[in-house]
Parts: C-alpha cells; sequence; structure tokens
C-alpha cells in the first residue's frame, strides 16, 4: 500500500455552464492543519480543473485525490454499458473516449450530446422539454447500478444512484459523463484506481463519496449536509482539526473540506485498498469506490 504526503478532494459538478457553483477543491496541509480550499479567480471550470490535474501529473506531486462522481456506467449486470451499441466498448477507457468524442460539440465539457444520442439516449432518464422521459432500456425502478453502487446499498452506507438516471437533486449521472470527458482528456497523465495500477510516484485520483466521509465526521444519514460554521467545525473537530474560517458555507465548499480531512486518515486502512467485491474484471469496467468495503 503507498503512502502519500497530501490529499485532496474535488467536490463535482455536471452543470451546463461555463463555471459550476458546484465545483470545490479542497487540499490538506500539515496533519495537525484543516485542509484549504483553492479558490482560483472567477470560480473553477472544468477545463480548470483539468489544467490543475495536469500540472500536478507534470510536477510528479506525491498526491492522492478523491473525486466525487461515478468514473463509469454499469457494466457487469449486463455485461456490457449500453446494449445494443453498434460497437463494442469494452472497458472504462472506452467508455470515457466514446462520451468525450460524442460531445466534440459540447461546450464546457458538456454531455448533452451524448445523452440525446439516439443509440445513448434510451437508456437514461431525462428531462425533455420540460417533461420526464423514461428511456425504453432503462429499468423500471431506480436504473442500473455498478457492483459498488449496490455494495454500497447493501452495507448501509447510502443510496447510491444509478448514472443512467438524470433527474432529480439526488441524481450524479450529468457529473459522472462530464468527468468521463475529463479523464479521457488525461490520457492517463493521472492513473484512476483501480482501473489503473498505482504508480511508485505522482498523483493518483479515486472515486469517493462525500456522505462517508460526512458519516465518519459523525453527520447522521440524512444530514451530511454542512451549510453553517457550526457544523463544518463539529466535523472537523472529529478529525481533530481546528476549523476553517469560510466567507460562505455552501455544501459544495464544506464536503471538499471535510472529505479531503477524512480521506488523509482513511488512506492508511489498508483493508479498503482491498474491498472484498472488487475483482480484475469490476476494475476493468465499473472501477470502485474508495471506503466501500
Amino acid at each position: 500500500m503507498r503512502r502519500f504526503r497530501q490529499f485532496a478532494c474535488i467536490d463535482w459538478s455536471g452543470e451546463a455552464v461555463a463555471r459550476p457553483r458546484g465545483l470545490a477543491v479542497a487540499v490538506t496541509q500539515a496533519a495537525d492543519r484543516p485542509p484549504v480550499l483553492l479558490r482560483p479567480e472567477g470560480g473553477w471550470s472544468r477545463q480548470g480543473i483539468l489544467d490543475w490535474l495536469r500540472a500536478h501529473a507534470a510536477a510528479k506531486s506525491d498526491l492522492l485525490i478523491g473525486v466525487d462522481f461515478s468514473p463509469t456506467l454499469p457494466f457487469v449486470d449486463r455485461g456490457a454499458y449500453l446494449p445494443g451499441w453498434r460497437e463494442e466498448i469494452a472497458d472504462a477507457r472506452s467508455l470515457w473516449r466514446l462520451v468525450d468524442e460524442t460531445c466534440t460539440g459540447d461546450a464546457f465539457l458538456g454531455v448533452g450530446s451524448f445523452v440525446a444520442h439516439e443509440e445513448a439516449s434510451p437508456h437514461f432518464r431525462r428531462q425533455v422539454a420540460g417533461a420526464t422521459r423514461t428511456g425504453s432500456a432503462f429499468p423500471a425502478g431506480a436504473g442500473r447500478l455498478r457492483q459498488v453502487e449496490s455494495a454500497c446499498r447493501a452495507q448501509g452506507l447510502g443510496n447510491a444512484s444509478s448514472c443512467f438516471n438524470l433527474i432529480g437533486a439526488a441524481q450524479v449521472g450529468k457529473s459522472s459523463l462530464t468527468g468521463m470527458r475529463v479523464l479521457h482528456r488525461l490520457d492517463g497523465a493521472v492513473p484512476v484506481w483501480p482501473i489503473d495500477p498505482i504508480p511508485a510516484e505522482g498523483p493518483v485520483l479515486i472515486e469517493i463519496y462525500t456522505s462517508l466521509a460526512a458519516r465518519a465526521a459523525g453527520l447522521r444519514r440524512g444530514l451530511s449536509k454542512m451549510r453553517d460554521a457550526e457544523s463544518l467545525s463539529a466535523a472537523l473537530a472529529s478529525f481533530g482539526l481546528p476549523s476553517v474560517a469560510l466567507d460562505r458555507h455552501d455544501d459544495h465548499s464544506t464536503d471538499a473540506l471535510v472529505t479531503a480531512a477524512w480521506l488523509r486518515r482513511a488512506a492508511e486502512n489498508s483493508a479498503l485498498w482491498s474491498p472484498a467485491g472488487l475483482t480484475p474484471a469490476i476494475a476493468a469496467t465499473e472501477g470502485w469506490t474508495f471506503g466501500v468495503a
């Protein structure tokens, strides 16, 4: 198990604008200091975060980075990401390429072209002209889940949502698809665990679920969002850290801060790097959420 010196959390957003309000980046300092928010002038864009990741790759930063989006769609349940697609999509990198190349004309690394594509759209539940449209390949109920999402639910760690559901406040599909565009454009410069092996040096990306960090910090299930100074201070104190002064306490910033603090400690748990349900086939096609046993 590799030990990292620094840790970061990226709270992600699939909002189709230049600088989504939901993007936030926090990086740890010394072990006895709270993480700090990185706030570029004008706010983060997805391209800005891509450039930030490339810079850390070039510098070979000893940095473990948690990203709050799913790196793939479900595969194992049907032996395919998009059953019926005209060409084989055999692994995560093939999926990233497909999403990015389908959306070359979408501004801000958006994914509108992919979800509206004639072969992809039947798999999604989405909003069309103000009405909910459920695709013919979207199963009854909550939708298809990755193996780790099913494990997350079974272990009582949260109601992980299907990436094929693009409707509602809890949906994660749009953010995950935009994240796949970024992963494709990184082109392996920053390895993604467990899809890629962990290198001896340089930054590594992992998928995280901010609710796991909130739960570890003592927040009750269903109350995992921190929107005031008192809640943030209590969460950081649970990790033995002093509070952070913020000019605003939006849940994206607080999620990033608390999850970065949690990741510094969770990364020392060797069991979390070898979850029972993770197989080589699942790693190659679906990845895994760090923190789900």
